[in-house]
């Protein structure tokens, strides 16, 4: 032990510190290029005035099949834009976005007040089953409780603080996509729904 430490002290004597001691240098260099050369902020500031943004791409009332949420592409030898190569539900959610419209409905639930049976607080689904998080009355009263609201039970109510949520069917009358089985449909397995006085539920 005494041997390592004094061996070491020996070598940091010997070796001069110009050699020991580590240098780092750095340098900057800013070049301001011309304006002329400088990249657009957004694609917004590239179209001339009195131009629309829309011009060339359909609005939401022109969209009538898959076939018109296809994407143009973009021309030879340039990076694709999100507007020139999204497709389908992404490109109708952009092309939405360009003239003001929520597609999908991402606004927060209505908060301000607490749902109740004669009153229920309206939840907008395009499926058969909606998710909806409940924080109380008012707002972050407790933890988000997760309700599921069916097209067969389109009423719920918070465990913790009572609250009324109400599913609001918007999708397709129909589902082309449903398959339909001959055999009878299993039974839905109890749960507390079953249980609440018939007075407490609207019906």
């Amino acid at each position: 032990m005494f041997l390592q430490r004094s061996a070491v002290a020996a070598i940091r004597r010997t070796v001069p510190r110009a050699l020991a001691s580590r240098t780092f240098t750095t340098s900057i260099v800013r070049r301001d290029a011309p304006k002329e050369d400088k990249p657009e902020s957004s694609p917004a500031s590239k179209i001339p005035p009195g131009k629309s943004l829309l011009e060339g791409y359909k609005t939401i009332d022109q969209i009538k099949t898959e076939e018109d949420l296809f994407a143009p592409g973009a021309k030879p030898g340039t990076v694709p834009t999100d507007l020139e190569q999204a497709t389908g539900l992404e490109r109708l959610e952009i092309l939405g976005k360009m003239q003001g419209i929520d597609i999908f409905d991402l606004k927060p639930l209505d908060a301000s007040r607490l749902g109740t049976l004669e009153d229920p607080i309206v939840v907008n689904s395009a499926g058969n089953e909606q998710y909806c998080g409940c924080t109380g009355f008012p707002a972050d009263s407790h933890t988000v409780l997760w309700i599921t609201l069916t097209r067969e039970e389109p009423v719920s109510r918070c465990m913790e603080c009572g609250s009324t949520y109400k599913m609001h069917y918007v999708g397709p009358a129909d589902d082309p996509h449903a398959h339909h089985d001959h055999h009878a449909a299993p039974e839905r397995p109890k749960n507390m729904a079953d249980f609440i006085k018939p007075e407490y539920q609207n019906v």
